[in-house]
């Protein structure tokens, strides 16, 4: 069958059309996405603002239209944490409801670190053995640990790019007292929590997923999207320390240069980055490996465990 999962996320709202069947990997047939930042479009009393709704109904009801177009047989539609922690998250849903007839899940911060660990697990296989899953969002990190399907462990954070982004480093230079005064911020947070994860002992595998690992691991030196999913890419604490400086150090506009990120994103990798290496460090790990799937595949995957399965028919 053909699947659509319309992930409106605290980035980007991103149609992925995949064609699948149980038992199977899914197949990317097509790839529909628009940023809209909805991480920096809350007021300061954390709704959106009309202009975002207004956005946001247009852009899905775009990516529904790509979704008819493509054939899907039905569309999964979820939201994370941007609609999630919206002081007018009702009143958002609903408007979404009325026009477009789309009725989004809204998936706790828990679900989503549950969703992207089951990813990771099927991308790697039981052979990982105990994964340490990280993932960097808009809105919020998610960390997910076990050696089953399962988390042993997972939480989410408030720790998003975009989010500490718009709320610490919002201007084109980032300030170093403002940078200084994060990184304390982000390690503290984490460091809450790393205690629940390290009394269930060390993984045997660290996998990092989501754009803002991709990005860190392209410019320190993995290789480019375009030589296929199935090259290895890693990103090591090291190449991330002496990066971070780096990235303080630059303009937006400098730092859209650099390999592999994009213009949309060239404002949040420096947040990213101090989240990433503060995680990276914290947890004690000297390298991890981009896992392609996340919390979209996850979805997918999860909606395929309750389809029946193929049969062949007896002649």
């Amino acid at each position: 069958m053909r699947l659509g999962v319309l992930d409106v996320g605290s980035n980007t709202v991103h149609l992925l059309v995949v064609d699948a069947h149980p038992g199977a990997r899914p197949l990317p047939a097509h790839s529909h996405k628009a940023e809209l930042r909805l991480a920096e479009l809350l007021d300061p009393e954390g709704a959106i603002g009309p202009a975002g709704v207004d956005r946001l109904v247009s852009t899905i009801t775009d990516a529904l239209g790509a979704a008819e177009d493509k054939g899907c047989e039905d569309v999964l539609a979820f939201a994370t944490s941007a609609v999630r922690e919206a002081t007018n998250a009702d009143e958002v849903l609903t408007r979404v409801q009325d026009e477009t007839g789309v009725a989004l899940a809204v998936l706790s911060g828990e679900e989503e670190a549950r969703l992207t660990f089951l990813a990771a697990r099927r991308w790697f296989g039981w052979s990982a053995g105990k994964l340490l899953v990280l993932d960097i969002g808009g809105g919020s990190l998610e960390v997910g640990y076990g050696l089953d399907e399962e988390p042993d462990a997972a939480v989410s954070l408030p720790l998003g790019a975009g989010r500490l982004t718009a709320s610490w480093l919002p201007g084109d230079t980032a300030d170093p007292t403002a940078v200084r005064a994060l990184r304390r911020h982000i390690r503290t947070c984490i460091a809450r929590t790393v205690g629940e994860f390290t009394r269930l002992g060390p993984p045997d595998h660290v996998v990092g997923t989501s754009k803002t690992f991709k990005q860190l691991a392209r410019i320190a030196g993995a290789p480019r999207s375009a030589e296929g999913l199935y090259v290895q890419r890693v990103l090591t604490r090291k190449a991330l320390q002496e990066w971070v400086p780096k990235l303080s150090a630059m303009t937006v506009e400098q730092r859209s240069t650099l390999p592999g990120v994009t213009e949309g994103r060239a404002a949040q990798l420096l947040a990213g980055a101090l989240v990433a290496e503060a995680a990276m460090d914290l947890f004690g790990v000297e390298e991890l490996e981009i896992c392609p799937w996340a919390l979209r595949e996850g979805v997918i995957l999860r909606r395929l465990d309750h389809l029946p399965p193929i049969r062949a028919a007896l002649t």
